[in-house]
């Protein structure tokens, strides 16, 4: 691959940001992820996009940043905005709190769904005209609205909970227990489940982990490896999806139209493309992951295996974690009913399922 990472100082940056706001006349779009290589977000999906634009020799160079050395999670709107950066890979819309009140619909609880299965849905979420509120799409609400341009991530695998040795065998096992949240959305999930949710990224969660000031954290397995989990997370539940963690490839509309039509096309096709890739390759690290650490001796236990009374906490709480996130959303003005109702018909169609509390709620059944 060709991209350099050009070591420049984020107020050099700033000072000439004017300059190089758009994207044709600088040619070199700097490109910038708040995770390290290591994550698949940008080993295998940041870098082979990179590579699949400039091998298609339409003009587009990259200066690539990593691990938040230029712009930080949470922080990538404000980048892009500012004209930091020209490409957020990914901007983690779930860190940018308010700012994209729907895009937590991917981490809304389900069941027998995939990587793939969920990127597909999103592709399509992403590009439905279907009306929300006030004639906008979701993309409109969400992205166009911000002067934003986006393409899927490929998403998590299905969000596991999982603890540092503590058996969760019956609903009183977890009453309290101090747990890692990563977004609004887990922490209602968490809430519902009965335990102390602790708010907190991934990236920061380590030490918690260590020191036990939390006893455990939703996350995909498929993710234990990007943060060096693999030896702290000795327990975990399967069967029941906490959720898929998604998130976008973007720029700004200002970028976007500073393309050639040529670019925009080839952009697009690979932005796709590599999506659905990067999701066929985070499902089969999941099982990878799985497989390796159960050898060396972290125990996976099926919701179908716990008792009677532990699945129907559970699943209480994945419902009710649809109907709080609706209508407390809603409260706040945004038209997330309808937002979800279109999610679970995209989920389902595609073969997965939602508890049946919420397809109730939505009236689905």
């Amino acid at each position: 691959m060709s991209s350099n990472l050009v070591r420049i100082t984020a107020a050099g940056l700033l000072a000439g940001s004017v300059a190089l706001a758009g994207a044709a006349s600088a040619e070199t779009l700097r490109i910038s992820s708040g995770i390290g290589q290591q994550h698949f977000w940008a080993g295998e999906h940041m870098d082979p996009f990179m590579e699949a634009i400039e091998a298609a020799d339409i003009g587009i160079d990259f200066e690539a940043y990593y691990s938040g050395s230029l712009v930080t999670p949470g922080q990538e709107l404000g980048g892009l905005q500012d004209g930091i950066i020209h490409v957020a890979a990914p901007l983690l819309a779930p860190y940018h709190e308010g700012r994209f009140p729907l895009s937590d619909v991917t981490q809304l609880p389900t069941l027998e769904t995939t990587s793939e299965l969920v990127t597909d849905a999103l592709l399509e979420l992403m590009d439905s005209d279907q009306e929300l509120k006030d004639g906008k799409s979701f993309y409109e609400y969400e992205l166009g609205d911000k002067g934003i341009r986006g393409w899927p991530v490929g998403a998590t695998s299905a969000y596991s909970l999982a603890t540092t040795g503590i058996e969760l065998k019956e609903p009183s096992d977890i009453k309290g227990l101090p747990i890692r949240a990563g977004s609004p959305l887990h922490t209602i999930l968490l809430e519902e489940l009965g335990t102390t949710p602790v708010t907190m990224t991934s990236a920061d969660s380590y030490e918690a982990l260590s020191r036990n000031t939390v006893e455990g954290t939703i996350l995909s397995v498929a993710d234990w490896p990007s943060y060096s989990f693999e030896d702290l997370l000795e327990y975990a539940i399967t069967g029941i999806s906490m959720g898929h963690w998604e998130s976008y490839l973007s720029m700004t509309e200002e970028t976007w139209q500073g393309l050639t039509e040529e670019q925009r096309e080839t952009w697009d096709r690979i932005a796709r493309e590599i999506a659905m890739e990067n999701a066929r390759y985070i499902d089969k690290r999941e099982v990878t992951v799985r497989e390796n650490t159960s050898a060396d001796g972290t125990t996976f236990v099926e919701v179908s295996e716990l008792s009677e009374d532990m699945q129907a906490h559970m699943s209480n709480a994945a419902s009710q974690t649809w109907i709080r996130w609706i209508e407390q959303l809603e409260g706040n003005g945004h038209p997330a009913k309808a937002a979800a109702r279109q999610w679970a018909e995209l989920i389902m169609e595609r073969g997965g399922k939602i508890p049946e509390g919420a397809a109730e709620y939505l009236q689905l059944n």
